[in-house]
């Protein structure tokens, strides 16, 4: 994973993208319901870490001061649906996920913690409703001590439909 970095470095790694014109998609959607870890690895937020756990995630509404823009996202989102080759291209049937949560300390804006995660089922797991239920179990365990920030970043990186029972929770 790598941590945030500035607009000028964002713009130089971004996701590669499909001309709208192409067609032809430059994200696989065989990841389902998983991002393409090519075109979405995940990133961090540098100000996230166990030491400032306290002060950042665990406060209530923290991650509030960190969301993006619908205005920045809903154009991520939009490339994003293109990237992934979706044959439904209404923006409202996803979410722009951040694939490592604000919560467990994800980048906030990098294009590298962001994609489109249908809110529907696809390849029989769960929706973007279901991940974010993991995501806040993750987040309680981490502010309880009872698993480590990178822990909890490594494992819902790793698939968040198992990161709750590889930890144990």
């Amino acid at each position: 994973m790598t941590l945030a970095a500035s607009p000028a470095a964002l713009a130089a790694t971004a996701r590669p993208t499909a001309h709208p014109a192409l067609a032809t998609a430059s994200c696989s959607q065989a990841y389902l319901p998983l991002p393409d870890p090519s075109c979405t690895p995940g990133a961090l937020n540098s100000d996230v870490t166990q030491d400032t756990i306290y002060s950042t995630i665990c406060v209530s509404g923290w991650t509030a001061t960190v969301r993006p823009s619908t205005t920045y996202t809903n154009r991520l989102k939009a490339q994003g649906i293109v990237d992934y080759g979706y044959a439904d291209t209404s923006m409202s049937d996803y979410e722009e996920d951040h694939f490592i949560p604000l919560e467990l300390g994800g980048s906030p804006t990098s294009p590298l913690n962001l994609w489109p995660e249908p809110h529907y089922t696809t390849n029989g797991s769960g929706t973007s409703s279901t991940k974010d239920g993991v995501e806040n179990k993750l987040k309680k365990a981490v502010c309880a001590g009872t698993v480590s920030l990178s822990d909890a970043q490594d494992a819902i990186a790793t698939d968040w439909r198992t990161a709750v029972a590889s930890l144990g929770l």
